[in-house]
């Protein structure tokens, strides 16, 4: 089946390793894998983060542009021409301008992966990408959910809930294979953290991070983060009490890095702060760490906790610092927990599991629309 690929939060060949990039690349490598042809149709971003109509219309009118214009080169015979529409992560702020006209027009279905609704939003900043956003969802063959705490604001707007169908967060583990034996580098225990250094909720998670670690100054430990961003010097401030001995700064790394790098730390921390689900922490996981992270949107999903790791309140300062004290003071826990998390992960959240899952799902799609 050859199909057409769009992402208009962030386009998947864009070089910034963030989640939404690194989750772009593993469904279009897992529908590959299933034998599909999958192509980007589009680059096009029609995200808008200020909450400005005049910008919205505009971005609105472009994509419905490229639509028409795709449309066009589609029914004229193009040798790409799609048998399925496939777009990654609808929402109020990136509402899909394109997918929903493009599969209209050819007769074809339309796949959304990763949707929300946010009835909040309705007339307000954002009014003209929360009703695009919608009648996306409305329109979808089907509607892919990889976080399952955005389904019940979508659900409502689907005339069949069974168009919605749950994909467990899923990376391609096998890079991660290598570090069955990790070489620890030091005799103090090494924390590791992997994230985009941005205003908002990445910053309130090292903030978080940064006073639950203030209090454990007696315990023995280092630091290591993985990231950059335009809030680098506010996460340096956070961390600069905490003393140059025990940070490390690694600054921006490829995503092709982070098993080595992962290899080297003991434990990974992050408290996920509004995260959805967290794809560093499924890395951490297929790495054999044992995690400790903010109980957020889907991460219960990913980290089973007391098992492969531990879940502490959303926020909560003094849990997630008694989380990582007891870890730190665990060693044969830690060892434990990192073993299942590494078979959770490719037992559960595989490349291979999604494939299979996916093909199923773009197939039977196709079979309905046909019949």
């Amino acid at each position: 089946m050859r199909i057409a690929f769009h992402a208009p939060m962030k386009p998947p060949t864009a070089s910034t390793p963030s989640g939404d990039r690194r989750m772009a690349r593993a469904l279009m490598a897992a529908l590959e894998l299933a034998g599909h042809r999958v192509e980007i149709a589009s680059i096009f971003r029609s995200r808008d983060g200020a909450g400005d109509e005049n910008r919205q219309a505009r971005l609105r009118d472009t994509g419905q542009r490229l639509a028409a214009r795709l449309i066009r080169r589609y029914a004229a015979g193009a040798a790409d021409r799609p048998d399925l529409w496939f777009t990654y992560h609808v929402y109020y702020k990136a509402p899909d301008w394109i997918g929903p006209m493009v599969s209209e027009a050819l007769g074809i279905p339309y796949v959304i992966a990763e949707a929300s609704h946010a009835p909040k939003r309705q007339g307000g900043p954002w009014a003209i990408g929360h009703d695009g956003a919608a009648a996306a969802i409305r329109a979808a063959d089907r509607i892919i959910g990889i976080n399952s705490s955005n389904l019940p604001c979508v659900v409502p707007l689907l005339r069949d809930p069974g168009r919605v169908v749950s994909l467990r967060p899923f990376i391609d583990s096998r890079p991660f294979e290598r570090t069955q034996d990790p070489a620890r580098k030091s005799a103090v225990p090494v924390l590791m953290t992997t994230a985009m250094m941005r205003h908002g909720d990445k910053l309130a998670s090292y903030r978080v991070l940064a006073e639950a670690l203030a209090g454990l100054e007696a315990l023995p430990w280092q630091l290591a983060i993985v990231g950059d961003g335009a809030a680098r010097a506010e996460v340096e401030a956070l961390m600069a009490p905490l003393g140059e001995d025990r940070v490390r700064f690694l600054g921006r790394r490829e995503t092709d890095e982070l098993p080595e790098l992962l290899s080297t730390a003991d434990l990974f921390v992050w408290p996920a702060v509004r995260e959805a689900y967290g794809m560093a922490i499924l890395e951490a996981q297929a790495a054999g760490l044992p995690v400790i992270a903010g109980d957020a949107g889907g991460v219960a999903e990913i980290v089973r906790h007391g098992i492969t790791g531990l879940l502490t309140p959303e926020g909560n300062v003094a849990a997630f610092a008694d989380a990582i004290a007891g870890l730190l003071g665990d060693p044969a826990r830690r060892k434990v927990m990192g073993g299942a998390a590494r078979i959770t992960v490719a037992n559960e959240h595989s490349l291979e599991a999604a494939a299979a899952a996916l093909d199923d799902i773009v197939t039977t799609a196709q079979q309905r629309r046909a019949a």
